[in-house]
């Protein structure tokens, strides 16, 4: 029989712990994020801003304007999780985020009740402002006004140099508070587009006529694909590519890519990808891990052990073997074998 001087006690699981907190209070947990919606706002068509109330857990101080954070939502039993850009993080640590309802996971999000909790991630990702002495100019259109809303506000009061924001909006989100920047910073200048009155795009053109010194400036752009598509052009003619950073929020393939096949191998499973690898496999009944599914977060990096793999944010084709790509933002453009 075993002493009771020798019996050592396991230690009580995590879950456990976390499933007898929130019986106390539904935020509360031993090292998760939980976080509580605290408003919804509508702030576009179909563009909402979300004021989530985390625990303790939540690291606030290590934010940096242009971050995200994932939030993670049960529908139907299933854990699914999203990246959205934190607008600002007020004094009390209450999170702001803005979502658009593009997917089933965004509609269910900005749905949700009032005192519903969710789960997040810590902020997170590398689109933040460089300490840098060139002017600035910032690219925004859709929800991508939501990062650069988020670095312009501590760049108006970080830098005395010249702003300029050229902002390409359907629905005006925003449009009031960088009107109110602008007026309150004299170095700041705020050029906003409207694309249902003005069917305006962003070119070469445009830019020398409204910054003509955009060459020398430090630049910013995120946005939808159409106008990420127009900055990546210009941004390649730039003497110094270095001075360009960017953020993805809208992947879209190349439909004149045929069909290939594409063979997990750990799996032994083959299926035709069509689309991106990860939707693709999806498609056909399989279900690699994944995030943001916009190539921010690396849950869907994999190694790719042959064949040749467009990346549909930067246009480049890898042909090397064994190396690193993420599913959510990689098409096949040969026959393709992954180690999953």
């Amino acid at each position: 029989m075993t002493s009771m001087q020798s019996y050592k006690p396991h230690w009580i699981r995590e879950d456990f712990i976390d499933f007898i907190a929130e019986k106390v209070h539904p935020t509360w947990a031993l090292k998760k994020v939980k976080a509580e919606v605290i408003n919804i706002q509508l702030i576009g068509d179909d563009f909402y801003k979300i004021q989530l109330r985390p625990n303790f857990n939540f690291q606030a101080k290590s934010f940096q304007p242009g971050q995200h954070v994932a939030v993670i939502v049960r529908l139907d039993g299933v854990l699914h999780q999203r990246h959205y850009s934190i607008v600002t993080i007020l004094k009390n640590g209450d999170v702001i985020i803005a979502v658009k309802q593009q997917g089933k996971v965004s509609r269910a999000i900005t749905s949700l009740q009032l005192g519903a909790v969710v789960e997040l991630s810590q902020p997170q990702g590398e689109f933040i402002l460089l300490n840098s002495p060139k002017p600035v100019l910032f690219l925004a259109s859709g929800s991508g006004i939501t990062a650069i809303y988020s670095l312009l506000q501590k760049a108006v009061v970080q830098f005395k140099h010249p702003i300029d924001l050229v902002y390409f909006t359907r629905d005006d989100a925003f449009h009031a508070e960088l009107k109110t920047l602008a007026l309150m910073h004299p170095h700041f200048k705020y050029h906003h587009f409207n694309t249902v009155e003005h069917k305006q795009h962003l070119s070469v053109q445009l830019l020398n006529k409204i910054v003509p010194d955009y060459e020398q400036r430090e630049i910013y752009a995120c946005g939808a694909a159409g106008m990420m598509k127009a900055a990546q052009r210009i941004a390649n003619k730039l003497s110094v590519k270095s001075s360009f950073h960017s953020e993805y929020f809208q992947i879209v393939v190349d439909e004149k890519v045929k069909a290939q096949p594409v063979q997990f191998l750990r799996s032994h499973r083959e299926f035709e990808a069509t689309s991106t690898i990860l939707e693709s496999a999806e498609q056909a009944g399989l279900r690699p891990a994944n995030g943001c599914r916009m190539g921010i977060c690396n849950t869907c990096s994999c190694t790719k052990v042959s064949g040749s793999v467009k990346n549909i944010l930067t246009g480049e084709i890898d042909h090397e073997n064994n190396t690193p790509i993420k599913l959510c933002i990689s098409q096949a453009v040969s026959p393709v074998v992954i180690n999953l």
